[in-house]
């Protein structure tokens, strides 16, 4: 193992003690009085079996089959999310042949970020994951589950899953993915298009043409954005089936890994013999396996957020700093829009997590001894799901990467460290995605413009008045705020003024995701401005430093002078419409964006 990846991992167990104990302690309790539906009042049990057909009944009265819960975050709005429409009824059905029970214990919302770019309903972005993480638990409620599958794929609902999930840790669980759409028009394309109609250049129907056909079927969007970010780390955190993340939809082998899926769940029930909780598997080396396949692809800048708030859910205290430590040590293997020009298709093509894991693993850079749902060892996960005369089986994943530009060995990495750096300062604390930036752009120092919504940079352009260097501040972003909604919509902006020759920056204490492109920002900068942090005393004009390559965050200024200013205030934005007025208690809540902007986690540190 590298020496870093041990030091990062041990003082990781060393913080978490005391929490990892008594959340154990916690899934152990849960999980000592076996099958929990067999010591329901009658009725209770009569209630929960109503719905079901007359051979499912007589199974769920027999405690030696298993009932597994089935939560989804199915809808049509979100295309990733649209192929599960039938997914309960084939997994029940693959759990009926084998002599189990599926039943669908609840529904989690699923808001598609691509839908609510720059509109009010992003707002509500980061708050859904708290939603869906409760909504899960009052899925799995019940008591009348043995094990569990998760139905979801895209921004905040993996991770709320997860952190459902963990909280009812003493259950058998694995999450099954729907896979990307086929490759359309190609990001770069689209992002081209994007540009020219931010300059006026290209009109609104053919803007429309071109999304249209980068979002063109059901799946996951085809960027290296949070979605696909996801299941890169469900499976290289051993929660998919090998292999699982990036097969298309409505394919054979598609539906031969869910059929499968639906079967190993059960394997892992005190039934099957096999008994291993997702308590028992996510801890703290499979943790920081998570953070370094993030840095080693490039991976969703949202998960920063994300990492420490399921980290949290189960007992483990993972900070940025673990973060930052480990990008520093992590080689950059794989270009994936926003970072490159292939889409996620062409990174399963070249070898795919199959050639990630093995490369990683060799390199010294993941833990290979931990639990995985199938079985100990990461090196399952060195293989590739195949269809042989319609039986599914797995193969190992190549051992040479079939392309080079899109996927490379620790040997040859497009980049000695991470994607991923933790910016420090004055300013506060922030990230930025750097394998996204091109070393050229990588630093920016100019002056300040204060924004306080994306509208008003978007009117600032078309007006403009910012043609010349520039580092776009845009504050009151952050979680406690206004729920710290994705500000992608400045991306075509700022973007066109970095190809007119103009160095050009964002801070933010907002998020720019998974898609943040090729301009330097620094993002989820914390302590945010609704606190009182550095970024309310900052004024038109300061003359600030985005150094990406040093991790610099910083305004030029006196620091006396920078601490005597008066704070901006909060006072520009209601938070009230389009149900934003229903979430001030979650708000209020809301933790800084390093400890995860989450609802939870003061709680969560005390109960575990």
């Amino acid at each position: 193992m590298h020496p870093r990846v041990l030091e990062v991992t041990e003082r990781l167990v060393a913080r978490s003690r005391a929490t990892r104990e008594r959340y154990l302690a916690m899934i152990h309790k849960a999980a000592s009085d076996g099958p929990l539906r067999g010591k329901l009042q009658c009725a209770n049990f009569a209630h929960g079996v109503a719905g079901c057909g007359g051979d499912d009944k007589q199974r769920l009265r027999l405690m030696e089959s298993a009932n597994v819960a089935i939560v989804t975050a199915y809808n049509d709005m979100l295309s990733a999310h649209q192929p599960y429409e039938d997914y309960p009824r084939k997994i029940r059905q693959a759990l009926r042949d084998i002599g189990s029970v599926g039943q669908v214990a609840g529904g989690v919302p699923a808001m598609c970020d691509g839908v609510t770019q720059g509109e009010p309903g992003m707002e509500l972005g980061i708050a859904s994951r708290e939603v869906i993480a409760m909504s899960t638990a009052v899925a799995l409620s019940h008591n009348m589950f043995d094990a569990a599958l998760f139905l979801g794929i895209c921004d905040k609902i993996v991770p709320g899953l997860m952190m459902g999930a963990l909280r009812f840790g003493h259950l058998p669980s694995i999450f099954v993915p729907a896979g990307p759409m086929p490759s359309g028009l190609s990001n770069k394309e689209k992002a081209e298009v994007r540009q020219r109609y931010a300059e006026g250049k290209a009109s609104r129907d053919e803007l429309l043409e071109s999304e249209m056909k980068a979002y063109h079927s059901p799946g996951t969007c085809t960027f290296y954005g949070t979605a696909n970010t996801n299941q890169m780390l469900m499976e290289v955190m051993g929660l998919h089936l090998p292999g699982a993340s990036f097969v298309n939809p409505d394919t054979p082998l598609r539906e031969a890994l869910t059929v499968e899926t639906a079967r190993q769940v059960t394997r892992l029930t005190r039934q099957g013999g096999q008994f291993l909780p997702i308590g028992e598997i996510v801890d703290e080396r499979v943790l920081i396996n998570a953070v370094v396949a993030l840095h080693a692809t490039g991976g969703s800048t949202n998960h920063t957020l994300h990492l420490p708030a399921i980290a949290q859910a189960a007992g483990v205290q993972l900070t940025w700093q673990d973060m930052a430590d480990l990008s520093e040590v992590v080689p950059t293997l794989a270009h994936v829009y926003p970072n490159g020009k292939a889409d996620i298709n062409h990174f399963q093509a070249a070898g795919g997590v199959a050639f990630l894991v093995r490369e990683l693993l060799d390199a010294g850079l993941l833990h290979e001894d931990v639990n995985t749902v199938m079985g100990r060892g990461l090196r399952h996960y060195t293989r590739e799901p195949f269809l042989e005369d319609g039986a599914l089986v797995w193969r190992e994943g190549p051992a040479t990467s079939l392309d080079e530009s899109i996927l490379r060995p620790a040997a040859r990495p497009f980049s000695p460290e991470g994607g991923l750096r933790v910016m420090t300062g004055n300013l506060g604390r922030g990230v930025m995605k750097v394998s996204a930036v091109a070393p050229e752009h990588q630093v920016v120092e100019a002056p300040a413009r204060i924004f306080h919504d994306q509208q008003a940079l978007a009117d600032a352009f078309q007006a403009g008045e910012l043609d010349r260097d520039l580092v776009a501040v845009l504050r009151f972003q952050g979680p406690r705020s206004n729920g710290m909604p994705e500000l992608h919509k400045l991306t075509p902006f700022l973007g066109v003024l970095q190809d007119r020759g103009f160095k050009v920056a964002l801070v933010t204490d907002g998020r720019m995701s998974g898609a943040s492109g090729k301009i330097p920002a620094a993002i989820h900068v914390c302590p945010e401005a609704f606190d009182g942090g550095p970024l309310a005393r900052l004024r038109d004009g300061d003359l600030i430093r985005v150094d990406g390559v040093t991790g610099t965050l910083e305004v030029r200024l006196d620091a006396a002078e920078f601490a005597a200013r008066e704070p901006a205030r909060w006072d520009l934005q209601p938070n009230v419409g389009t149900g934003r007025e229903l979430f001030a208690f979650m708000r209020e809540s809301f933790s800084s964006a390093e400890e995860g902007a989450s609802a939870f986690t003061r709680n969560l540190a005390s109960l575990t």
